[in-house]
């Protein structure tokens, strides 16, 4: 019978034109697409090579593991990508690179989330207006690369009859050999242009301390793990710089060995301060004569500093004490808020004690670029119509850049403005061109970690838009023939590699780094002492120190949900900023949390909200750079305020303050710091131990012991932990945990899994961290009170939710005493935007409303492994499994294993003289127990003439 069309004629096919069934249609469609593309020479986009350790083995069904690295600030993080099904969900870090060994932070777990971000730049912008019109470009329309790759070309054209003269290039930090030799091209084809660097939160003030006492810049690598005494003077080693998550990784490692005695002079309260054994508030031109006063013991020529009150000179003299018993073995630290001459003297003083060569090194800086200007000198340039072209590479000048320079403005005095971006951001708008950049996920490049190391950035996928990484964006500008990332980079590592570079070159890809880069230490004469100190502000002055924002950064992080959702350590604040100011500085101008104020300095003003912050120093205040921004996306547009405005070319400001009517309303999830008396998070003094827990009346029925493989259990050491909130966001992007804003965060609807909360402990004068996730109670409230079964035991002790059964009664809830379960209120995952679909962990359930969640302890990691033992026929052994939150950690503060298991290190901490389980009187035996924090070293405490 013929065939027929819809209305039932007759379909007349060319007799000669034989019939196909499905098999045979689809093999010439096969046969013709690989016809197809061999014919077009499609360019070699390189093969990615899988991480050659896999931290979890490799079978069916497990995500696969690419080494590459995070950029951030122009240094290398080394991550392992977890790639499953082609979309990488999560990263991990990478255990042999010098900047992670293994760990993270927060805003490296968001990296992934930045990926799938529908915000990102995604195609060529152009402005619509006259270039020739000195003014902000007209509304960008979307363009391609074809068109701007022929509008370069005139330009090119024009540019090389005058040598280019009138080409400037501003870029943030670049470390990579690839983009710098690119960038060198480019300049030496145009010998007249200018290069400029920006880096809003580069400590500009340590650089210049090293030339000024060695007549180069050089940058300290800080050697923790070595150290018996750390001074940190307005400095934090765990937050500060790309080198903090390793210098965090090197503290914990030392304190578990042989304690060291650590004490912190800062501004607000930081991540080091809240682990010293001794810790003072004091506003930087106190920290600054405080030093002085201590480097005249090492270094009598040495001017006086200014007197210090009783507290301080009582300080001084535990700290004198404690770097004359560690000599070579103690470390001293300035932060970016000190003068160049603190600094400097702190290099003169750290090489006086012996401390250089061993507790800290110096090398050439990775981003250092000699023949690069500043941007203050960008913005004179522009000032006096020097500036012609302008090209900026993934930096964002307009906003993120101090309100004295007022970039904004400045950049309109260029003829033609070029930006390449990862965002249309705020100068992206104010330029005639703008190009979308790949996300490090997505290219090939490379870049140098902290100590000077070269990593390898693979991508883990194909590009999600029509971008271009950095190298080919500077290929195209300097008209290199070659223009695929791929190519150049291998054209950069493969000179001087002679035949065996392919073997070479895959196993530098599949580990993602490159071995023998790291800076050599640079040995160094005697330092110059500086003069006299810096003249401080009148004392009545009040000034402002400018930090980055936890979440933020210098804003480029603003759009992510994740980061914005983090509480801060302190503070606890999300979806914010504020003025952070200290508690007697607050009562004498009569400010209350939440009241705004306006703020101004040389004539710029902004209004805030005020923070009262009972650690902070007095007469100072503390201003989060990174919020505020105007065109961040969806998420971070609009979310606090633009601290940049306010900022001065260089240190703290001098500001005024003027209290206004108007109230702000914070989103915190912690409203109490006080245990009241309850042992919630303990402390020991060294030596000490916690006393045994008796077996208490049991109100539960004993079930039959169950003969099964494997009792998990989570120990945490409060002792390790220093409140990053790396464990939080890592859970976030490995459970598909939903952002729900801040209005449902400020009514205590916060969805995170694990909390870290925050509590003062008079009794070491400082701040403990908690992290607190479910505590898996063998005897569990939440089970008894379920009327439908959705909340119920398993053979291997896991407390796990049915997310079908539940009915959203949140009896569980009520009853849990660790107020560790979250609601799903409203549909808080977004279902819709398909990037973030693609972004998620197959292997656990996207939630719905209306249904409990809490954690799981990753129980489909649990799953993979006990797989993985079935299919190998090995037995499981301790550290397969490893859970989200110990994996990220920085210090190896959470351990998670078998109690059935043979000397597992769950097991042996259980045994631990600090030991103990969370609010152990309601014997609800949970499975997750903690170590108690060890109080100050004792040689910190007693008589300071002891």
């Amino acid at each position: 019978m013929p065939s027929t069309d819809e209305r039932g004629s007759p379909l007349h096919f060319h007799r000669e034109m034989p019939e196909l069934n499905r098999r045979q249609l689809m093999a010439l469609l096969a046969a013709s697409s690989a016809l197809a593309n061999g014919a077009c020479s499609a360019p070699d986009n390189g093969s990615i090579q899988a991480f050659s350790h896999l931290p979890e083995a490799q079978v069916n069904g497990t995500p696969l593991y690419y080494a590459s690295a995070c950029i951030r600030d122009g240094h290398a993080h080394g991550v392992l990508i977890a790639c499953i099904d082609g979309r990488p969900i999560k990263v991990e870090g990478h255990p042999g690179h010098p900047a992670s060994l293994g760990a993270t932070d927060a805003i490296t777990q968001a990296s992934v989330l930045q990926l799938w971000d529908p915000d990102r730049s995604s195609t060529v912008l152009e402005g619509l207006g006259d270039p020739k019109v000195r003014d902000a470009a007209a509304p960008l329309a979307t363009s391609s690369w074809a068109a701007f790759d022929t509008a370069w070309q005139a330009e090119r054209s024009r540019l090389a009859a005058t040598g280019g003269e009138g080409l400037y290039l501003l870029t943030g930090p670049i470390t990579s050999p690839t983009q710098r030799a690119l960038l060198q091209a480019l300049l030496a084809r145009f010998p007249k242009a200018r290069w400029h660097v920006h880096a809003p939160l580069r400590d500009e003030a340590q650089r210049a301390g090293s030339r000024a006492a060695f007549g180069r810049e050089l940058v300290p690598m800080l050697h923790l793990d070595r150290a018996r005494c750390v001074l940190a003077l307005a400095a934090d080693p765990f937050s500060d710089g790309p080198a903090a998550v390793r210098q965090a990784r090197d503290w914990a490692a030392a304190r578990a060995v042989s304690p060291a005695q650590a004490f912190a002079v800062e501004v607000q309260p930081g991540l080091f301060g809240a682990r010293a054994d001794a810790r003072l508030a004091l506003p930087p031109p106190r920290i600054e004569a405080m030093l002085w006063r201590l480097a005249r013991h090492w270094l009598p020529g040495v001017p006086a500093g200014e007197a210090g009150n009783p507290a301080e000179l009582a300080f001084e003299t535990r700290v004198l004490r404690a770097l004359r018993a560690a000599g070579s073995d103690a470390l001293v630290v300035a932060g970016r808020d000190l003068s160049p001459e603190a600094h400097a003297l702190t290099l003169a003083l750290n090489q006086r004690l012996g401390a250089i060569g061993r507790t800290l090194t110096l090398i050439e800086p990775p981003d250092g670029a000699p023949e690069a200007a500043s941007l203050s000198e960008l913005a004179q340039a522009l000032r006096t119509d020097a500036v012609d072209t302008l090209v900026m590479l993934d930096c964002n000048p307009a906003y993120a850049s101090a309100g004295a320079l007022g970039m904004s403005e400045a950049l309109g005095h260029a003829r033609l403005r070029i930006h390449a971006g990862l965002y249309p951001d705020e100068t992206a708008q104010l330029c005639h061109w703008h190009l979308p950049l790949s996300h490090d996920y997505e290219q090939w490049s490379d870049a140098r970690a902290l100590d000077g190391s070269v990593s390898l950035q693979q991508p883990a996928i194909a590009p999600l838009y029509d971008t271009r990484s950095a190298l080919e964006v500077l290929a195209l500008l300097a008209d290199s023939p070659e223009r695929q990332g791929y190519a150049l980079l291998r054209a950069q590592w493969q000179d001087g590699r002679g035949g065996d570079f392919e073997r070479w070159w895959r196993e530098a890809v599949r580990q993602g780094l490159i071995a023998g880069t790291a800076a050599p230490a640079v040995s160094v004469g005697p330092a110059r002492l500086p003069g006299p100190p810096p003249a401080g502000p009148p004392q009545d002055a009040l000034l402002a120190c400018f930090a980055a924002d936890p979440a933020a950064h210098d804003g480029r992080y603003a759009n992510l949900g994740w980061l914005q959702e983090l509480p801060r350590p302190f503070t606890k604040l999300t979806w914010d900023n504020a003025v952070l100011i200290g508690p007697r500085t607050a009562e004498a101008r009569a400010l209350t949390t939440g009241q705004r104020v306006k703020l101004g300095c040389e004539g710029r003003w902004i209004e805030a909200p005020v923070w009262i912050s009972d650690r902070h120093a007095e007469g100072v205040l503390t201003l989060t750079v990174g919020q505020g921004r105007r065109s961040a996306g969806r998420v971070g547009s609009g979310v606090g305020f633009d601290a940049y405005a306010l900022q001065p070319l260089a240190g703290p400001a001098r500001v005024e303050l003027h209290a206004l009517d108007a109230r702000h309303a914070f989103a915190v999830t912690q409203h109490e710091i006080s245990q009241h008396g309850r042992d919630i998070a303990r402390t020991l003094r060294p030596g000490e131990a916690l006393p045994r827990a008796e077996e208490l009346p049991n109100l539960y029925t004993d079930s039959p012991p169950i003969d099964v493989d494997h009792a998990w259990a989570m120990v945490i050491d409060l002792d390790a932990c220093i409140g990053c909130n790396a464990c939080t966001a890592a859970c976030q992007a490995e459970n598909n945990i939903p952002v729900v804003g801040k209005d449902e965060v400020a009514r205590g609807r916060e969805m995170h899994w694990i909390r870290v909360d925050r509590y003062d402990a008079p009794e070491i004068d400082n701040t403990i961290f908690h992290p607190l996730p479910c505590m898996h109670c063998e005897k569990a409230p939440c089970e008894l009170v379920c009327p439908v079964g959705a909340t119920v035991h398993d053979s291997e002790g896991l407390n796990v939710q049915v997310y079908n059964r539940c009915i959203g009664t949140r009896f569980c809830s009520n009853n849990c005493p660790y107020k560790v379960r979250r609601f799903n209120f409203l549909q808080f995952s977004d279902t819709t935007t398909e990037s973030l679909k693609a972004q998620r962990n197959p292997d656990v359930t996207v939630r719905q409303r209306g249904v409990m969640e809490k954690c799981s302890y990753c129980v489909q990691r649990i799953s993979r492994g006990r797989h993985h033992a079935e299919n190998t026929g090995q037995p499981m052994a301790d550290g397969d499994v490893v859970s989200a939150c110990q994996a990220v950690c920085p210090t190896r503060a959470i351990h998670f294993g078998d109690l059935r298991l043979p000397g597992s290190d769950v097991a042996r901490l259980r045994e631990s003289p600090r030991h103990y389980a969370l609010l152990g009187e309601l014997n609800t035996r949970p499975r997750t127990t903690y170590l108690a924090r060890v109080g100050p070293h004792p040689a910190s405490e007693g008589d300071p003439d002891g």
